[in-house]
């Protein structure tokens, strides 16, 4: 991930983008048991959510409701059960991440299913996408691939979950920061040969702010997905929250047939799932 901007994040563009992609944060808050609220079916998604053969979701999109504060909906950070070694950021990984099943049943896993878990995407100066090893500040990382296949003239959606551990918060908040720089220094970008997103643009909130009352702090990319493969251009989407010194993000790339509302379902709800994980595992205990 590229260089390092503001961490404020306050200048004009940053927000001009931020308020045209809030409508995801809006439909990313979650209730209680993790799952969208009004009960819907996070870069480099739980129970149901499964488009039709039209390509819309099995329910309609989320939106959030009138309840929980954003005290209630982000706890507080219990420091002693944040993960000192690879090995406990490993672990506490596993209990975060999840599975196809979270996503509902058209979903499976691809292959490969997961990522190397000593690899680190970074962005060149070329605007191209390269590996290297995990940085300094990450205990652990894992991104998980998975796809709806092509059916009855609806073509192949692809999403990845991703989970990062760092030490601390303030080294994952710095990680939403760079991921904000990149799009702003990079709005086109290769992915492999083959295969580009184009059109990037997106926001950050930190919680409070905007429609951002369940996580520390939200980021969303938005643009165009093109592959040699599976054609284009189709809607790209990436959501990344933060709790504590953990990211989750999900990402979706688009294909025909498959509607706007519906790739916000599946990106929003996977975002939450993973959210609440986290805060279950690091969070201090109600009362």
């Amino acid at each position: 991930m590229g260089g390092l901007v503001d961490h404020s994040r306050g200048n004009a563009v940053l927000r001009a983008c931020g308020c045209a992609v809030a409508g995801l944060f809006l439909i990313a808050g979650c209730t209680a048991d993790g799952s969208p609220k009004n009960g819907a079916a996070s870069r480099t998604p739980a129970a149901s959510g499964t488009p039709s053969s039209s390509g819309g979701a099995a329910a309609s999109t989320p939106a959030a409701t009138a309840g929980g504060s954003a005290s209630e909906l982000v706890p507080e950070l219990d420091e002693s059960k944040q993960p000192k070694t690879a090995a406990e950021a490993r672990d506490l990984l596993g209990r975060i991440v999840i599975a196809e099943q979270a996503l509902g049943p058209e979903v499976v896993r691809s292959t490969p299913f997961e990522s190397d878990p000593g690899h680190w995407p970074v962005l060149d100066e070329g605007c191209v996408w390269q590996t290297a090893g995990l940085p300094a500040d990450v205990l652990a990382t894992s991104t998980r691939y998975f796809h709806i296949p092509a059916k009855d003239g609806r073509g192949r959606v692809r999403i990845n979950a991703t989970v990062t551990v760092h030490h601390n918060r303030e080294e994952s908040g710095w990680e939403t920061a760079r991921a904000m720089e990149e799009i702003l220094r990079c709005p086109n970008q290769k992915l492999r040969e083959g295969e580009d997103l184009k059109n990037l643009w997106g926001g950050s909130f930190y919680r409070g702010e905007q429609m951002n009352g369940w996580t520390e702090d939200a980021f969303t990319e938005t643009g165009e997905y093109v592959s040699a493969e599976d054609g284009g251009p189709y809607r790209y989407t990436w959501s990344q929250a933060q709790f504590g010194p953990v990211t989750v993000a999900v990402s979706a790339k688009g294909a025909v047939g498959i509607t706007e509302d519906s790739m916000n379902a599946f990106v929003a709800q996977g975002t939450s799932r993973m959210m609440l994980q986290a805060k279950q595992e690091l969070g201090k205990a109600a009362g």
